[in-house]
Order: structure tokens, then C-alpha cells, then sequence
């Protein structure tokens, strides 16, 4: 063996000189060094300007989140595959104003509020220019790279007795985005309030900006939340403000309360408790789901667990009972604010209460048929068997995780027949399924999921029956 070792090497020099000295060329193997995906690219905490303000910017592969600490703390900006979705005051952009009292300086963007509003007693909050929505709220990055986190202390504010502390979370491999707020008792006796996440989102016609243009509102902007089917509302829904007859809004036969956009003041209550609401942009195909979860043991402010405002002119009538619109200049932006209610909160001197939500940005389409676990439904999915023994799979979905569609299949007896890897998935595409594939046993439903390479089932898609040609 030791001399066949040799004698190969000898070999091997003896053909290598001679390719030499033939001038053939030699291959070489030349490691060179993969592209990094660009999901494990860690995220950043980084100082920005933006717009004019002194700002913080978080971002991943997919998401820039624009932070504005001295502008009460407000998230002023989410961009998602290059899609800005919140409304930024073009009148107000780039400025600081300090708190001042009987006014309301509307930058935009994302925030925190306090519930319930009013001036009646010390019990309500008056919303005006004050610590909670212009303070100066202090930032720390908390961390950054496999996980960014930052927190945004709000100063302790006399006036309602409260201080809030909001944490925002963005994973370096996932668009979810994470916020935690603790509200607390600063003052030496008992409290109560509600914590209110308010987010305007903008309804302008398509620009290349995220500052909306002059040439009207977009007529293709929906929200939608589920309708509680046991409502403490008359028609499933509460009209706090704007005309009780509004064709825009309502509850469709499949129980989805919607919005559709129009530039016309309303602001409409809901108690529903499966914990989400959809801002679905028809024109651009992008999304924003808004998840909470509801606490059916503790009580909510007027019964409201989610709130919906279109802005634009008020419906008012005159002395005589003539109806008009106004000219308010506070009505003149086209935005839509979907907001999400904590719980009543009682508080006694030093305690705090917590609430927390979560956004998922994705695709969306000409249809919305609700929120899964892992995305939208944009079309719904169906199942059928083919002459040829296939099983034949379409439908669209908007997804929430980078990964790969699982279809599981089940017998008539629920018992699972086995899964079949389908068509890679990312979060900013949309998801359109028309295929025929070869099904394990006699499946009698399918459940469509989305899978990562590292065996992570982010849920469901949706899951229907297995129809026969016949059935169709």
C-alpha cells in the first residue's frame, strides 16, 4: 500500500507539469465566500433624520421604523418593502411644539392615548396638548443585532397622575413587530384608565412619498375587525360620532365589521374580542394586521375594545336644522385611525398595569376574507379532486413569516394522511396557489401552513374540505 501511495503521487506531479507545459489551462477550486441571506442580516438601532426631526430608526430586511422620542414618544413612520403606511402632517413636519394647553398639534404617525376621553371630571381625559401626547419621552436602545429593542419613557404627568413606558421590538428574522407599554400610578391615591394605541394610517391617493397628495383620497382603503355575534351594540357596532346612516360601514354576511374610506368624520366603536383588525390598502396591495389579545374578565372603556376614525368634514346642522359639512382645517388630511383598547385599569398609588400588541405587515389583494394564524386570506382556498387522481390547490394569501407552504393532509376520520412541501413564501409577496399535486391516501381536507427550514409551523392558512369534481 505504501508504495502505490508513491506511486500515485508520482503520478499525479507528472501529469500536473504536463498540462503545464502543454499550456492547457488548469481549473482551480477557489472557495469563494457565500452572500449572507439576507433574513440573517441583524437588525440595527441607528440615530436617522427624518423629515427634519431628530429621529431613531429600527430596521431589519424588511422594515424601517421611524421613531421621534421628543415628539411624545410617537412611532412616526413604518415602511415595509418600501410601502410607508402612516399618515405624517405634511403642515407639521419636521417641528416641535411644546405642550400647550387648549390646543392639539396632530403630527401623525403611531401613539399612546389615554382612555376614556371627555372633560367632565378628573376622570377623563381632555387630549389636549399636554405631557402625555407632546412630552419629551427619554429613548434607550435596550439591544440590537438577533433582537432590536428600544424603550421610550414618557415624563410623569401631574395632570392625569400617570407614566408611560413603551418598549418596541423588531427580530432581525421576522417583520412582527412587538410593542409593550406599562402605564403607572404616580400619584399617592387609587386610579383608573385605559391605555389606547392609536395609529393613523394614511388614505391619500398613491404617491411616491408617504405625504399625502392634494388629488383627493384613496377610494380603495378598508379596515375590517370581527363583529362580536353577542354585541352590546346595536347592529354589532356603536356610532359614538358622524351620521347613524353611514353606507360605508357595516357588518357583511361572514360577521367582518368594515370601514371603507370615505373623507367624512366618523368615529365607530366596537367590543369584539377575537383580537385583530385588518388596514387592507387595496390600491397598493399592502396590509397591516393589528393583534391584541381581549380580556373578557375585565371591563373595557364604554364596552370598546377597538375604535375606528375616518377623518374628513363633520356633518353639522344649523340653528334652523339645515345639514352642512364643515371647514374645519383639523378635517382637511385623509387619514384613518385604528385603535386598540386596553382593559380598565385600576390602579392604586405605584402600581402599573400592562398592555400589549403586536403588527404584522404583509401583501394584500382585491379581496379580504380574514386573519389566520400565519396570514391574510385573500382568496380563499379550495380543494379539489381531480379526474386524474390529483388534488388540485388555489386560493391567495398574504403570509407573515418567511418560509415554505405545508399542505397536511387528513382522512375522513381526521386521522393525518401526511404533508407535501409546496412553494417557497415571503412575507412581501403575495401568495397566488394553482396547482395539481399528488396527495397522500384518500385525503378528505387539507390545511394549508407555512413552515421554515428549521421545522417552525407558524399555523395555519386556512383548512377546507377536499370537494370532488361532482361537488363543485
Amino acid at each position: 500500500m505504501k508504495f502505490h501511495s508513491q506511486a500515485t503521487s508520482s503520478m499525479r506531479c507528472l501529469v500536473f507539469f504536463a498540462l503545464i507545459f502543454l499550456g492547457i489551462p488548469l481549473l482551480l477550486s477557489v472557495k469563494v465566500p457565500a452572500q449572507a441571506d439576507p433574513q440573517s442580516q441583524p437588525c440595527r438601532v441607528e440615530p436617522a433624520d427624518y423629515k427634519g426631526w431628530h429621529a431613531e430608526q429600527i430596521s431589519n430586511h424588511w422594515l424601517q421604523l421611524i421613531v421621534v422620542p421628543q415628539n411624545g414618544g410617537r412611532l412616526m413612520q413604518v415602511t415595509f418593502a418600501g410601502h410607508p403606511y402612516l399618515f405624517v402632517n405634511p403642515k407639521l413636519v419636521g417641528q416641535y411644539l411644546p405642550p400647550t394647553p387648549g390646543k392639539w398639534f396632530n403630527y401623525g404617525g403611531d401613539k399612546i392615548w389615554l382612555l376614556p376621553e371627555g372633560n367632565d371630571d378628573e376622570r377623563h381625559w381632555v387630549g389636549d396638548s399636554d405631557l402625555l401626547d407632546d412630552g419629551h419621552f427619554s429613548f434607550r436602545k435596550i439591544s440590537e443585532g438577533k433582537q432590536c429593542e428600544v424603550e421610550l419613557t414618557g415624563p410623569a404627568d401631574p395632570q392625569t397622575g400617570i407614566q408611560f413606558v413603551r418598549t418596541i421590538r423588531l427580530d432581525a428574522d421576522s417583520p412582527h413587530i412587538r410593542f409593550h407599554v406599562v402605564m403607572k400610578n404616580i400619584t399617592g391615591h387609587t386610579l383608573e384608565w385605559s391605555m389606547q394605541s392609536v395609529s393613523q394610517y394614511n388614505t391619500g391617493k398613491a404617491s411616491p412619498g408617504d405625504a399625502p397628495t392634494d388629488a383627493g383620497f384613496n377610494r380603495d382603503f378598508w379596515t375590517f375587525t370581527p363583529a362580536n355575534p353577542s354585541s352590546s351594540y346595536l347592529n354589532r357596532y356603536h356610532v359614538r360620532f358622524g351620521p347613524a346612516e353611514n353606507s360605508a360601514v357595516g357588518v357583511r354576511d361572514d360577521g367582518l365589521f368594515t370601514v371603507h374610506y370615505v373623507h367624512m368624520a366618523a368615529e365607530l366603536w366596537l367590543d369584539s374580542t377575537d383580537g385583530w383588525l385588518a388596514v387592507v390598502d387595496g390600491a397598493s396591495k399592502y396590509a397591516m394586521v393589528e393583534r391584541f389579545e381581549y380580556d373578557e374578565s375585565k371591563p373595557y372603556p364604554g364596552k370598546a375594545s377597538v375604535i375606528f376614525w375616518t377623518n374628513g368634514p363633520e356633518m353639522r346642522l344649523s340653528k334652523d336644522g339645515v345639514p352642512s359639512l364643515s371647514s374645519d382645517a383639523d378635517a382637511t388630511p385623509t387619514y384613518l385611525e385604528a385603535e386598540l383598547n386596553s382593559p380598565m385599569c385600576r390602579l392604586r398609588s405605584g402600581e402599573s398595569c400592562e398592555f400589549d400588541t403586536e403588527w404584522l405587515p404583509t401583501r394584500s389583494g382585491s379581496e379580504f376574507h380574514g386573519v389566520q394564524d400565519a396570514g391574510i386570506v385573500i382568496r380563499s382556498l379550495q380543494a379539489v379532486l381531480a379526474e386524474n387522481g390529483k388534488v388540485r390547490l388555489s386560493g391567495s394569501f398574504g403570509v407573515f413569516s418567511s418560509g415554505h407552504l405545508a399542505a397536511h393532509f387528513y382522512d375522513d376520520h381526521g386521522s393525518p394522511l401526511g404533508n407535501l412541501r409546496m412553494a417557497d413564501v415571503d412575507p412581501s409577496d403575495a401568495v397566488v396557489l394553482d396547482s395539481e399535486v399528488s396527495a397522500p391516501g384518500k385525503p378528505a381536507r387539507v390545511s394549508l401552513h407555512v413552515e421554515d427550514d428549521r421545522g417552525v409551523d407558524y399555523g395555519s392558512l386556512q383548512e377546507v374540505p377536499v370537494a370532488s369534481q361532482d361537488a363543485r
